[in-house]
């Protein structure tokens, strides 16, 4: 009781019962206006029929007279079939024919008549007994010289018979349809409500804590399956976000739990007896230190997820980005030229991008504070940063390259995740969150950012589409 409550509910079957009733009525009506034009198009066949008979004997009786009409006409009522045919005096008395019992107004009036009559001619049955019957006739009542009453006509019952034979036959097929329809509606139906259950089912198990089910695909490639595909495609991505929050949450907890002992050492060092006030004073100064630290590694946490959104501070627009890249430059190279290293700027005059100014100035403090930070330790005599900026295939390229130790192939890919700090890097202050925040930038921007060999050193790029995306 339970499934067929749950059949009937669905859309599915609710169409099929729709279009079963549309059809219905639509053929109901086809049929009734076929039925209706068949019906007229007999009778007029008919009365044509009729009318011919009727001016062929209303000229044999200008030409040999009224005996030869009567001769006719008792020949013809003599002959087995629907014909009708009779011959009156100017009294209304029968002279010849097969039906006398005629309504007045046939009796007295000319033109095309119809009315039930009773055949008074013998016709046998299908057991060769004579019996007589009723009929419906149609007929064409004329007057002739003398007074004569001439009338000829057809028993339509048969026509009536074969528009019956036709809505019966409508009558079953329509019974047919339904019940054929009712029965696909059904199938169709369950099998709709087949494909939604595992749906659902797959739901109700990623609900309980199994983010690895995915809903099921079959070979038919049907709007169920681009619905999975869709489906799938986005579960891989909550399930690649769940992840993603657990190990930035295992890092956050890994990484903070360092300088928070520190920062708390430090504090208990400060209140310990005999400590001077200028160790308390440094270990106050190395406490703010360290919660500059921290702040700064949420504030860079907060950005990425704003970005990670689509959420960024800011807007939108067209700008220069070879000025931007140009005001980074002056910005740090006396900053490189203390650490010894050279910042060389190759931009082409007017790159315009549509983009988040803010975002982008961003992206490049990051790519250039790195370059500073590990390029002192490469072995080239002369250390050199180049920030480049130009078009490429429809694309705004940036790049940062340096000449310094580099990150080997097989951990480019980890270097650009949230607190990933290769080993080389472990000496150095920072929060391993550079690179994330401008991957997710570049991705903001419909863009790429990936990492490459410099021969030595590292090649960091950006690429954004020109256009507005």
């Amino acid at each position: 009781m339970n499934s067929s409550f749950r059949l009937w509910r669905t859309t599915t079957f609710r169409l099929t019962a729709l279009f079963i009733v549309i059809f219905v009525l639509a053929a109901i009506s086809l049929l009734a206006f076929m039925a209706y034009q068949s019906s007229i198009q007999i009778q007029r066949s008919q009365t044509v029929e009729i009318e011919r008979e009727i001016r062929e004997l209303v000229r044999l009786e200008k030409v040999r007279g009224i005996r030869s009409v009567a001769n006719v006409v008792q020949k013809l009522a003599r002959r087995a079939g629907p014909g009708i045919y009779y011959l009156g005096d100017e009294k209304g008395r029968k002279l010849v024919g097969n039906v006398s019992n005629f309504p007045m107004e046939v009796l007295t009036q000319n033109g095309i008549h119809t009315f039930n009559y009773s055949i008074e001619q013998a016709l046998p049955d299908n057991i060769g007994n004579n019996t007589k019957g009723v009929g419906y006739a149609l007929v064409s009542s004329r007057k002739l010289k003398g007074g004569f009453r001439l009338i000829v006509g057809r028993d339509i019952v048969e026509r009536r018979g074969y528009t019956s034979i036709i809505f019966r036959g409508f009558l079953f097929g329509v019974i047919g349809i339904v019940i054929l329809s009712l029965i696909t509606g059904g199938i169709t139906a369950k099998r709709v409500l087949k494909r939604i259950d595992s749906i659902s089912d797959t739901t109700d198990k990623i609900m309980s804590g199994n983010m690895s089910q995915r809903v099921p695909i079959t070979k038919r490639n049907d709007e169920f399956d681009r619905l999975a595909t869709s489906l799938n495609d986005m579960l891989d991505r909550i399930e690649n976000l769940m992840s993603g929050l657990k190990e930035v949450t295992d890092n956050v907890a890994h990484d903070l739990k360092t300088p928070l002992t520190r920062m708390r050492s430090k504090a208990e060092a400060a209140l310990r007896k005999g400590v001077s006030a200028k160790d308390q004073r440094a270990a106050l100064q190395a406490t703010i230190d360290e919660s500059d630290q921290l702040i700064r590694t949420f504030n860079a946490l907060l950005m990425i997820s704003r970005v990670e959104a689509g959420t960024p501070s800011g807007s939108f627009a067209s700008f220069d980005v070879s000025e931007v890249a140009k005001d980074m430059a002056e910005l740090y190279e006396p900053v490189a030229e203390d650490a010894g290293i050279e910042l060389i700027l190759k931009t082409e005059k007017e790159v315009s991008i549509y983009a988040n100014r803010e975002l982008i100035g961003q992206a490049l403090v990051n790519l250039i504070e790195n370059a500073i930070k590990y390029a002192g330790g490469g072995k080239a005599k002369n250390k050199k940063i180049v920030l480049s900026v130009g078009e490429e295939n429809k694309n705004v390229r940036i790049e940062v390259s340096d000449n310094g130790v580099g990150i080997p192939k097989e951990d480019r890919e980890r270097a650009v995740e949230r607190f990933v700090r290769l080993e080389k890097s472990r000496t150095e202050a920072g929060s391993g969150l550079g690179l994330s925040l401008v991957r997710a930038v570049a991705k903001l921007h419909k863009g790429e950012f990936y990492l490459q060999d410099n021969k030595p050193g590292l090649r960091a790029i950006i690429e954004i589409p020109k256009d507005k995306q």
